[in-house]
């Protein structure tokens, strides 16, 4: 079992076990032999569409054949840059689950992360595969449920806080001129502008006092079924105000591994800049930035792993910028080879050692703290 230093913080994120964690049963993905054909059917015609449909409607022409022309040392950054990526998220996942006396070492670490990825990009929209995989895990490993709960919230606050500090910092940069490339308005101002909303509504919630919920579900119980419907719809508010709470909190120990947040999405959007390299001449930075956080909003759409849908976005936004469509095409289908598929196998075995660790630890059951 590992220790390390931390402790729970200061804001009400426990550390103990739960005993009823161990008695639930691992998410699993329900794919049957129809599921199966019917998404790789998908992923095909995806691919067959950005392939060859696209290129010859635009007039850009044998993309298959620039595919072959990558410069092999620009790709084998951009492979790197990719790796570099998950390491940010798995130092940002140990800052913000791994403290106190917890079972969750940095293999643990990685296989929780890794599984977690791969379920994200292959079986659920919004990232919902992944945190229920995550959340899964961590009960398992003994950590209660309500401090699971507020740490997910806390983890992925931390990392859109990134995400919508630079839809707000690049589109406003652009927009009036501190930052070189162009600036159309509807990729600038309409995004800064959602960025802008998101982060207020957060900061928001946080003024819901602390254990909201919980004095509201006391006084449901007691009160009649309105009293109670209003109790459940307060739930998700004040979750997220305690977890935007526990982020905030984390960020005042100024631990190191909270940069792994910008580091995820840092290196991952460095990946589709060294993609560029390796087909042409890259897009000044702002302009790579604000395309790959406009076409990433396509992972809201119930499609597996965002395919087809983030691509889209993410040519469309390059090609209103005024990058060449060609450079454009090719440049994110490497980089999505990357970033999607990368991960997928090194996930899969992930997942497969996961359920190895956690059956050792319902051998092992951890002692409450």
């Amino acid at each position: 079992m590992d220790e390390h230093s931390g402790g729970g913080l200061a804001d009400g994120l426990p550390t103990g076990a739960s005993s009823a964690a161990h008695e639930e049963a691992m998410p699993r993905a329900q794919v049957t032999r129809r599921t199966a054909i019917v998404l790789l059917v998908f992923a095909a015609s995806i691919v067959a569409l950005f392939y060859f449909v696209v290129p010859r409607l635009a007039g850009i022409g044998k993309t298959w054949d620039r595919l072959d022309q990558g410069d092999p040392v620009w790709l084998a950054v951009a492979a790197l840059l990719e790796l570099l990526s998950f390491a940010g998220y798995v130092a940002l996942f140990r800052a913000v689950f791994v403290r106190g006396e917890t079972r969750v070492g940095w293999r643990e670490s990685y296989q929780i992360t890794m599984a977690g990825l791969a379920a994200t990009r292959l079986f659920a929209s919004a990232g919902a595969g992944g945190i229920a995989l995550t959340a899964w895990a961590l009960r398992r490993s003994g950590m209660e449920t309500r401090s699971v709960a507020v740490r997910m919230i806390a983890f992925n606050v931390l990392l859109y806080a990134v995400y919508m500090s630079a839809l707000v910092l690049i589109g406003i940069g652009l927009r009036v001129g501190l930052l070189p490339g162009k600036a159309p308005f509807g990729l600038t101002v309409i995004p800064a502008a959602f960025g802008g909303f998101v982060i207020a509504l957060m900061l928001a919630m946080t003024a819901l006092p602390a254990g909201f919920e919980r004095r509201l579900q006391r006084g449901a119980q007691r009160s009649g079924r309105i009293a109670r419907v209003l109790a459940r719809m307060a739930l998700i508010p004040a979750s997220v105000a305690d977890g935007t709470r526990a982020a905030i909190a984390l960020c005042r120990t100024r631990n190191p591994a909270l940069l792994g947040a910008i580091g995820w999405w840092g290196f991952d959007i460095a990946t589709l800049w060294a993609s560029f390299h390796a087909f042409g001449q890259a897009p000044p930075w702002p302009v790579i930035i604000i395309c790959y956080f406009v076409g990433m909003l396509a992972n809201v759409l119930p499609l597996p792993g965002g395919i087809g849908g983030i691509e889209g976005g993410m040519i469309g936004a390059f090609i209103a910028f005024g990058v060449s469509g060609s450079l454009a095409l090719v440049a994110v289908i490497t980089y999505r080879a990357f970033a999607f598929w990368l991960p997928t196998i090194p996930g899969a075995i992930a997942y497969l050692q996961l359920r190895r660790t956690v059956r050792g630890w319902r051998q092992h059951p951890a002692v409450a703290t």
